[in-house]
C-alpha cells in the first residue's frame, strides 16, 4: 500500500477530517488558523473552501486548492492549541481574522467571540497586548474596551459608541433580566424606567413578533417605557436615535440635555428637546 493519508469511512469527508488531513500531511506542531479555525471553535456558520494551516517556520509545503500552508514566526501567537484538530487559541484566531478584516467587519468578529462565551473582551485585550504589530490595534483596544462595559453585538457597541456616548446620554445598564427572567434588556435606564431594544435581523417572523410584544407588555407592566431600533437605525441615522431617547428621558426626570456630534445637522432642528 502507498504511504498516506486514508479515510477509513464511506462517503464525502467532514471539514474537520479535512483539517485534519491538512495537519497530518504537515506533521510536527502544526495547526489551523484563519476562518478554518473560526468555524471548527464555532465563530463562523460556513465553513472556508481552504482550509490554512500553520506550520514552523523553517517547514516550506507546496499549497494546494483545499490546504494553504503558511510558515508561522515563532511567537508571533500563543504557543498553546486548541481542540480536535488542533486551532490557533480563540484568541489568536480572532485577532488574525480582525487583522485582515475591514473596519466595520472587526466589530463583528470581536463580538461574536464574546458574546458566545467563546472567550472574554479581558483576554482577547492581553493577546493584543502581547503582539508587536497588528493593524487593528486602536479599533480594537476602543472596541474591547465598548465590549467590557457589557455590549455584546455589534448593534450594542454601535449604540454605545454612536447614540450613547456621542450625545451625552446618561450611562445605561446592559444586558439585565426581565423582572419574569424570560428575557434580557439590552439596554436600560433604570433610573429614567426606560428601555432600549435593539434587533439587527432584516426580517421578522410572526412568531418574533409576538415576542417582542410580550417583552414589551411585560416591560409595561413593570412601568417601563419601551423603544425599539433596528440595525437601519443605528448604522443610519444615529442621531435621530439619540434625540428620541434623550426625548423619552427627559419626559421621565433626566435633566441633562444631548449634546451634538459631528453628523448631527443632518438631524432637523425640531427633531431636538
Amino acid at each position: 500500500m502507498r504511504s498516506g493519508i486514508y479515510l477509513t469511512t464511506g462517503g464525502a469527508p467532514s471539514f474537520a477530517a479535512l483539517a485534519w488531513t491538512g495537519v497530518l500531511a504537515a506533521g510536527g506542531p502544526a495547526r489551523i488558523a484563519g476562518p478554518a479555525a473560526a468555524h471548527l471553535q464555532g465563530l463562523l456558520a460556513e465553513p472556508p473552501d481552504r482550509i490554512r494551516v500553520l506550520v514552523p517556520h523553517g517547514q516550506i509545503l507546496a499549497s494546494s486548492e483545499r490546504w494553504q500552508f503558511l510558515r508561522e514566526r515563532a511567537g508571533a501567537r500563543s504557543p498553546r492549541s486548541s481542540g480536535s484538530p488542533p486551532c490557533t487559541t480563540v484568541e489568536d484566531t480572532v485577532l488574525d481574522l480582525c487583522a485582515e478584516a475591514r473596519p466595520e467587519d472587526v466589530v463583528g468578529w470581536a463580538t461574536v467571540a464574546v458574546q458566545r462565551r467563546r472567550t472574554t473582551a479581558a483576554r482577547l485585550l492581553r493577546e493584543l497586548d502581547g503582539r508587536q504589530r497588528h493593524p487593528r490595534r486602536a479599533l480594537l483596544t476602543a472596541l474591547l474596551t465598548d465590549v467590557a462595559a457589557g455590549a455584546e453585538s455589534p448593534l450594542e457597541v454601535t449604540y454605545l459608541r454612536d447614540v450613547e456616548r456621542a450625545h451625552g446620554l446618561p450611562p445605561a445598564v446592559r444586558q439585565r433580566p426581565s423582572r419574569d427572567r424570560r428575557a434580557l434588556r439590552d439596554v436600560r435606564y433604570p433610573e429614567y424606567r426606560v428601555v432600549v431594544e435593539l434587533d439587527g435581523r432584516l426580517g421578522h417572523t410572526e412568531l418574533g413578533r409576538f415576542r417582542d410584544m410580550d417583552r414589551d407588555n411585560v416591560a409595561g407592566l413593570d412601568g417601563l417605557f419601551t423603544m425599539r431600533y433596528g440595525a437601519a437605525d443605528l448604522w443610519g441615522r444615529p442621531c435621530a436615535v439619540a434625540a428620541q431617547v434623550a426625548a423619552a428621558l427627559r419626559q421621565r426626570g433626566w435633566r441633562g440635555l444631548p449634546t451634538r456630534c459631528r453628523r448631527c445637522s443632518r438631524v432637523p432642528e425640531e427633531d431636538w428637546v
